[in-house]
């Protein structure tokens, strides 16, 4: 273990000024293979200072340049695919092919931002009123930063900084500390692809390098993707210090199943959309509503499938499911499936205990099925972000509805039916951002935007696409007149427009 990772401050990677460091697990091996460098406040100064200097000529690049700039970073990270998948793998555990969809998600983010010129086009319109016109811009806001996490390290950064960079701002990037290497192959392409030095930075760290983002007068907004508690903490600090936040937060999303819809689609969607990273995603299905005399045939096919996953280390070969991501994420998860047994759910499929052959110290858990789960278990109420499917039998689509509208999560739902009537008037009546219909996880794509309603976002925009183009961007309303006539003298009303 004798690699560390740094930071990435003013175009040059540096060991930072704390002199802090943690460990970087691997976690199918449950041993350590690098350790980061954590963060001191000076070090998040050093980088806003490296960005702030940055700002005013990248600003000033016609956005044209800047789309060619990112151009350039969208091939490196074409050709760079696998080595981010295997960074991926490596340090966050999930299997190879699932890291290779998370890199590509993230590219389909660049592709929409280089489309920038475009997208930043105002409005013009003549002659508002006699010898005046109007138009409207948009405007970068200057350094922006995120903070990113664990479960999408190469993703969910590229939620932000292209669209953010796109748009004229500096960034500095905050990474998980657990899963960190992705941010500096960022970084480095980046560079590669001609970004000036300061406009993209990378600070690794832990909640002192949070706050101090949350708190430098410098930084103008920032984004979150995390857990509802940290989210709630980042919006509130953040716009208490006059930032513009946006921070995505928790999920609890179910998967409605109608006694008519496709059987063998239902157990495939859910297997891979509850078992699928071993359920870390805050779109992970994680509560199967099985309406009426759909509930034994779904939890007789759900067993035999999640008996038969195949769990193992993420490169090995036909690996469905790798580990969770520390000890204490799999401390934590089988807490709650003991829990789940003594608040009286029926454990149909118990994970815990998984060993792996020849990774015996792996954080693994395996695939663990619910049924009879009650809305007033922990098991129900809490976002477990592990490989365990809750199901709750409920009499009728209305009940469903009920079900999901009254959890204080909001994030992805999905409906499995043949039936238009009852999927249109579920679209319309749910109370949650993304909905599939006989679509597991709506992740929405680039070009449209990416966010949840009541407890899983604080803020009013969503991320990426259009929503991020607002978010990195402020409008500003402009009108002109120009003295080729003779002035109509002093007026002291309210201007009217004639």
């Amino acid at each position: 273990m004798n690699e560390t990772i740094q930071h990435f401050i003013g175009g040059r990677e540096v060991e930072g000024a704390s002199g802090r460091h943690a460990d970087v697990y691997n976690p199918a091996l449950g041993q350590p293979c690098a350790r980061v460098a954590l963060a001191s406040p000076e070090d998040v100064n050093a980088a806003v200072a490296a960005a702030h200097k940055a700002f005013p000529a990248w600003a000033a690049t016609p956005p044209l340049a800047r789309a060619r700039v990112l151009f350039k970073y969208l091939q490196l990270c074409q050709q760079h695919t696998d080595e981010f998948a295997a960074m991926v793998t490596r340090e966050h555990g999930k299997t190879f092919a699932d890291a290779q969809g998370e890199v590509a998600r993230g590219i389909e983010v660049v592709e929409f931002a280089v489309g920038i010129p475009q997208l930043l086009k105002g409005e013009f319109t003549d002659q508002i009123a006699r010898g005046i016109d109007a138009w409207s811009m948009r405007q970068p806001l200057g350094v922006v930063a995120g903070i990113t996490p664990f479960n999408f390290p190469v993703m969910v950064p590229m939620w932000m900084f292209p669209v953010a960079i796109a748009c004229g701002n500096t960034f500095v990037l905050k990474p998980s500390e657990r899963d960190p290497s992705a941010s500096l192959l960022h970084a480095r392409l980046l560079k590669e692809a001609g970004l000036p030095d300061g406009v993209f930075n990378v600070v690794q760290g832990d909640k002192a390098a949070v706050d101090a983002l949350l708190d430098h007068p410098d930084v103008q907004a920032l984004s979150f993707v995390g857990s509802t508690p940290i989210a709630e903490y980042i919006y509130a600090r953040g716009s208490a210090s006059g930032k513009r936040v946006q921070a995505l937060g928790g999920a609890k999303n179910h998967m409605v199943v109608m006694p008519d819809a496709d059987m063998d689609m239902a157990v495939d969607a859910l297997i891979g959309a509850a078992y699928g990273s071993a359920g870390e995603r805050c779109m992970a299905i994680s509560v199967a509503v099985a309406i009426g005399d759909a509930g034994d045939r779904l939890v007789e096919r759900l067993a035999e499938r999640t008996k038969a996953l195949k769990i193992g280390e993420g490169m090995s070969q036909g690996a469905e499911m790798g580990p969770v991501v520390t000890q204490a994420a799999k401390q934590r998860i089988e807490k709650l499936i003991g829990e789940g047994v003594e608040q009286g759910a029926t454990l149909v499929v118990d994970g815990r205990g998984h060993r792996v052959a020849g990774f015996e110290e792996g954080f693994f858990v395996g695939g663990t099925l619910f049924d009879h789960v009650q809305p007033e278990m922990s098991i129900y109420q809490e976002e477990i972000f592990g490989p365990v499917l809750c199901v709750v039998r409920m009499p009728d689509v209305g009940s469903a509805l009920e079900l999901i509208n009254r959890n204080e999560y909001g994030n992805g739902v999905a409906v499995f039916t043949r039936d238009g009537g009852v999927a249109r008037e579920f679209v319309r009546q749910v109370q949650v951002g993304m909905v599939g219909v006989n679509v597991p996880l709506p992740v929405p794509m680039a070009f449209n935007s990416f966010g949840g309603w009541k407890k899983s976002l604080f803020g009013d925009h969503h991320a990426y696409g259009p929503e991020g183009v607002r978010f990195y961007t402020r409008h500003k309303a402009v009108m002109q007149r120009w003295p080729n006539t003779a002035s109509s003298g002093v007026e002291f009303a309210f201007p009217q427009m004639k």
